[in-house]
C-alpha cells in the first residue's frame, strides 16, 4: 500500500523540486492566539490573503498540510500537530516522503529576542532555546535550515515558558495584523528570490 502511495505521489508531483513552509505552534483551542502559535497564524493569514482554498488542508503524519502551486512554484504548507517540542517529527516525515531538499525548507516561528512587530530571516543557526527549532534540528540532522523568526518580545514579569503559551495582548493585535499582511510579500519573495537576496532585502529593515 505504501509503495502504491509513493507511486501516486511521483505521478502527481513528478521529480520537480518543491518548497516546504512550516509554521510552528501547538494544536487545540486552548492555544489559539497564543504567542507560540505565531507560525500557525502567519500561514493561515497567507492562505487567506492569497485566497487559497482552505478545504485543501489534509492530515498526514500527525500534521495538517496543504499542497498548492504559487507562481509556478510547488509548495507544501505544514502545521505540525505534535505539540511544539516534537515538531521535528512531522517535518522529518514530510521531508522524507516528498523528497524535499533541506535547502527548500522555511520554518516560521516566534522569537523572544525580537521586539513585537519585528522579524528576522536566517539561513542557519542554533535553536536559541526554542524547543520547536531544537526538535527540527535533531530530527533532520542539521541546523542549516532557513527560518523566519517573528518577535514576541520578552516579559520580565512572566516566566518564559508561561509567556510563550500565553494569549497575545489585545493591545498588540493590530501590530501583528499589519505584520502578518507584510509577511505575505516576504513569503512571496521567498518563493522567487535566492535566500541571500531575501535577507538583504528585508533584514536591514528590522534593525
Amino acid at each position: 500500500m505504501y509503495q502504491n502511495l509513493k507511486y501516486i505521489r511521483h505521478i502527481i508531483w513528478g521529480s520537480e523540486k518543491m518548497k516546504l513552509i512550516v509554521g510552528l505552534g501547538n494544536p487545540g483551542k486552548e492555544f489559539e492566539n497564543t504567542r507560540h502559535n505565531i507560525g500557525f497564524m502567519i500561514i493561515d493569514n497567507y492562505i487567506y490573503v492569497k485566497k487559497i482554498n482552505i478545504l485543501d488542508w489534509q492530515k498526514k503524519f500527525n500534521a495538517l498540510y496543504l499542497q498548492t502551486n504559487i507562481n509556478g512554484e510547488k509548495v507544501i504548507f505544514l502545521k505540525p500537530q505534535t505539540y511544539m517540542n516534537l515538531s521535528g517529527e512531522a517535518v522529518k516525515k514530510f521531508v522524507d516522503y516528498f523528497k524535499i531538499n533541506i535547502d527548500d525548507i522555511l520554518i516560521i516561528s516566534d522569537d523572544l529576542d525580537l521586539k513585537i512587530g519585528n522579524f528576522k530571516l536566517k539561513s542557519n543557526g542554533s535553536s536559541g532555546g526554542h524547543n520547536g527549532l531544537k526538535s527540527i534540528a535533531n530530527c533532520i540532522g542539521t541546523e542549516n535550515y532557513k527560518r523566519l523568526k517573528v518577535g514576541i518580545s520578552k516579559s520580565s514579569g512572566i516566566a518564559s515558558k508561561d509567556y510563550v503559551i500565553g494569549k497575545i495582548f489585545s493591545s498588540d493585535f493590530e501590530i501583528y495584523k499589519n505584520l502578518f499582511n507584510y509577511l505575505v510579500d516576504v513569503i512571496d519573495d521567498y518563493l522567487q528570490l535566492p535566500f541571500c537576496d531575501l535577507m538583504c532585502k528585508y533584514n536591514q529593515k528590522n534593525r
